[in-house]
C-alpha cells in the first residue's frame, strides 16, 4: 500500500492555521465563504462523469505548440491535474506535492502526466519554474476544455472586487473577460478520450490525495520508492 509522510491535506491545514493567525478577519471570512458556497453548490452542478467520452480538445505548451487529448492518450491513460493559476498559494502546494508523490510513479508506469490551467503564458509557466516541476504545465485556451468538463466557477462579488482592487484582470487569469476559473480537478483519461476517473475539488484547500489517483489507475501498490 502506498504511504506518504505528509498528506496534501496536512499541508493545507498548516496553511489554514497560519492564515487564521495572520489574515484580517474580513479577508479570512471572505475566502472561507466562497469556498463553502462552492462546496454547497457542487451537488447541483453538471459535469462529466466516469464513462463519458470527451470531444477533441487541444492544450498549449509554453512554446505555443498544441497537444491534443488524443496525443496524451495515444498509448495509455493520461492524468491531467487542473489548477487555478500560477500565483494561487494552494496550487503552489498541490503541484509540488504531486511532483513528489505522484509524478515518479506515473513516469515509471509510462503514464503521461500534465498540469492544466486556463491562465495564459508566459505567467502560467512561472509555477513550473518556481517549483522545478518535472511535468508539463499546459494552457487550456479560454477555458474551453474546463467548461466542457463542467468544472469552472465564477468569482463571487467579494472575490472579484478584491482582485480588481489589487489591479487584477480576468484576462490575466484565463484569457477572457469572465471572472472564471477551473475548480481543482484530477482527470484520468483513457485512450479514445474516455473518462475513467474524475475528482473535482470545489474547496481549493481540499484536493485529491495521491493514493486516490494511484488507486484509480490500478497502481495502489506502487509508491515513490518503487518508482525510483
Amino acid at each position: 500500500m502506498s504511504t506518504f509522510s505528509s498528506s496534501l491535506q496536512s499541508r493545507y491545514e498548516t496553511v489554514e492555521a497560519e492564515r487564521r493567525r495572520t489574515w484580517s478577519p474580513e479577508a479570512l471570512a471572505g475566502n472561507i465563504a466562497q469556498r463553502e458556497a462552492l462546496v454547497r453548490a457542487q451537488p447541483e452542478t453538471t459535469h462529466v462523469k466516469a464513462g463519458d467520452v470527451l470531444s477533441p480538445h487541444v492544450l498549449l505548451n509554453a512554446d505555443g505548440a498544441t497537444i491534443s487529448l488524443d496525443d496524451l492518450t495515444s498509448s495509455s491513460p493520461a492524468v491531467l491535474v487542473f489548477f487555478r493559476f500560477a500565483g494561487c498559494p494552494a496550487c503552489n502546494i498541490a503541484l509540488p506535492y504531486y511532483a513528489e508523490t505522484l509524478a515518479p510513479v506515473l513516469k515509471a508506469a509510462g503514464i503521461p502526466f500534465v498540469a492544466v490551467s486556463s491562465q495564459p503564458f508566459p505567467e502560467l509557466d512561472s509555477i513550473r519554474t518556481r517549483n522545478d516541476l518535472p511535468f508539463p504545465v499546459l494552457n487550456d485556451p479560454e477555458l474551453t476544455l474546463s467548461r466542457d468538463l463542467g468544472i469552472t466557477y465564477l468569482f463571487d462579488d467579494t472575490a472579484r472586487e478584491t482582485a480588481i482592487s489589487k489591479g487584477g484582470r480576468s484576462e490575466a487569469l484565463n484569457g477572457t473577460s469572465s471572472w472564471e476559473l477551473p475548480k481543482p480537478t484530477v482527470l484520468v483519461l483513457s485512450p479514445g478520450r474516455a473518462v475513467s476517473f474524475i475528482d473535482i475539488s470545489p474547496d481549493w484547500m481540499r484536493r485529491t490525495e495521491t493514493p486516490a489517483i494511484l488507486k484509480a489507475l490500478g497502481l495502489e501498490n506502487r509508491n515513490v520508492s518503487h518508482a525510483a
